[in-house]
């Protein structure tokens, strides 16, 4: 008589490729991505770490949309009637410090802080 036949192992999948090796300054990268201007550090030093690049992008957009929005509102402050909205400034500003607190926290945790229409115009760089 024959022996029975056993089915071969299934093959193993193969493994997948090493991660990029975390930068030692990741933490601080992620910290400066939010900070306006400086945002501009990670975005030239940092571009083999994808999730840094993406916080660069994600910061640098904010700032700029936090801009416009002052501009705006010094633009319609200047008018005659715009006096009354000069009361806006300080809730501006507030907004801008829980944004890039919240983004931030996010950042450093390993999250992504999503803001519609922000987040959607960072993502096309």
């Amino acid at each position: 008589m024959s022996e029975p036949v056993t089915p071969p192992p299934p093959p193993t999948p193969p493994t997948p490729p090493p991660a990029a090796p975390a930068s030692s300054n990741r933490t601080l990268m992620l910290v400066l991505s939010y900070l306006g201007l400086l945002s501009l550090i990670p975005l030239l030093v940092e571009k083999d770490d994808a999730e840094v690049q993406w916080h660069a992008k994600h910061g640098l957009v904010q700032f700029f949309f936090f801009v416009v929005v002052f501009v705006v509102l010094g633009i319609i402050t200047s008018t005659g009637i715009g006096c009354i909205f000069a009361i806006l400034y300080p809730f501006a500003g507030l907004a801008w410090l829980i944004v890039t607190v919240m983004s931030i926290i996010k950042a450093t945790n390993g999250q992504r802080f999503m803001i519609p229409g922000i987040s959607e115009l960072a993502n096309r760089f």
